[in-house]
C-alpha cells in the first residue's frame, strides 16, 4: 500500500468520526468522498468497508458511555442497576425496526439509493426540517428530559424514525434526533439516545456486511486489513472528540447550523452534478 491510499484511508477516518455523529450523514460524506476522490477498493470490499469503519465510532461510545450502559458495575445500587436495564429494554426496542429493514432492504438500497443524487436531495430535505423543528420548539419545553421518563413506546417510535437512515443522505443521527425532538425529547436525550441506539444497529450493519462479504467468497488482502484497521482507529479517536464536543455544544445550542449546513452541501453537489451533465451534453 503506498503512502498516498494510507492518506485517503486516514481522510476516511475523519470524515467517518465527525459526520457519524454530527446530524449530517456520515454515509453520505462517504458516498461524496468517493464519488471525487478514487480510492482505489474493490467494489465489494468498498461496500462493506463504509459500513464496517463505523465499529470505530460505535466502541468510541462505548468508552465515553461505559459506566452509565453498564449493568453490572459495583458502584451501581439496585434501582440503579435496574434502571440501566430498562435502558438497555429501551434501546433494543428503539433498533428493531431499522434492524427487520436493513435485513430485509439493504441489497435493495445498496442498488438503487447509494448515489450522490441522492444524498444531495435527502441533506436539503432534512436539512429543512432541522430548521423547521428547531424554529418550533423554540416556544415549547420538551417533556422528556431524562432517561427515565423515556417509554418504550416512545423508544419505538424514535426507532420507526431511524428507518429513514437507510436512505443515505439522511443522517442515522439526524433522523433520530429530529424524530426524538418532535415527540417531546430534550436535545441532550435526543442525543444521547441516538448514541446508544448506534451500538447494536451498527454492530448488526457491519455483521451483517462482513457475512455478504464473505459469501460471495471475497477475502481480504494484506493492504485490505490494514486499510481497514487504520480506519476504525482513526474513527474511534475523532469519535471520541466529536462526541465531548457535540454534547457540550447542545447544552447552550440548537442544531438549526447543522441544518444550514445540509441545505447548503446538498446545493453545492447539486450544482456540480448538473454542471457536469451540462458539460457533457454540450
Amino acid at each position: 500500500m503506498d503512502y498516498i491510499q494510507i492518506i485517503k484511508v486516514i481522510i476516511i477516518g475523519i470524515i467517518e468520526g465527525i459526520t457519524e455523529w454530527l446530524p449530517v450523514s456520515s454515509t453520505g460524506h462517504m458516498i461524496l468522498f468517493e464519488s471525487f476522490v478514487s480510492t482505489g477498493f474493490s467494489e465489494d470490499f468498498s461496500e462493506m468497508f463504509n459500513v464496517v469503519i463505523q465499529l470505530g465510532a460505535i466502541l468510541a461510545v462505548v468508552t465515553l458511555s461505559f459506566s452509565k450502559l453498564n449493568p453490572f458495575s459495583g458502584r451501581k445500587t439496585a434501582e440503579e442497576k435496574k434502571d440501566t436495564w430498562s435502558l438497555w429494554g429501551k434501546v433494543i426496542i428503539g433498533c428493531i425496526p431499522a434492524g427487520i429493514a436493513g435485513v430485509l432492504f439493504d441489497d435493495w438500497f445498496d442498488e438503487h439509493l447509494y448515489r450522490a443524487s441522492v444524498v444531495a436531495v435527502m441533506l436539503i430535505v432534512f436539512g429543512v426540517i432541522f430548521v423547521i423543528v428547531e424554529t418550533i420548539n423554540r416556544n415549547r419545553n420538551p417533556k422528556i428530559t431524562q432517561f427515565s421518563q423515556l417509554s418504550y413506546k416512545t423508544a419505538l417510535i424514535i426507532g420507526l424514525f431511524q428507518v429513514l437512515s437507510l436512505v443515505p443522505g439522511t443522517s442515522r443521527s439526524g433522523v433520530t434526533i429530529i424524530g426524538a425532538m418532535i415527540i417531546g425529547c430534550s436535545r441532550y436525550i435526543s442525543a444521547e439516545f441516538t448514541f446508544f441506539m448506534a451500538i447494536p444497529i451498527m454492530f448488526g450493519a457491519s455483521g451483517l456486511k462482513i457475512v455478504k462479504y464473505i459469501l460471495k467468497g471475497a477475502t481480504m488482502t494484506n493492504n485490505e486489513w490494514i486499510i481497514m484497521i487504520t480506519g476504525c482507529v482513526v474513527a474511534y479517536v475523532v469519535s471520541i472528540l466529536t462526541i465531548k464536543l457535540l454534547l457540550g455544544y447542545i447544552k447552550k445550542h440548537d442544531f438549526e447550523p447543522f441544518g444550514y449546513y445540509r441545505i447548503v452541501l446538498g446545493a453545492v453537489i447539486l450544482a456540480f452534478m448538473f454542471n457536469d451533465a451540462f458539460t457533457t451534453l454540450s
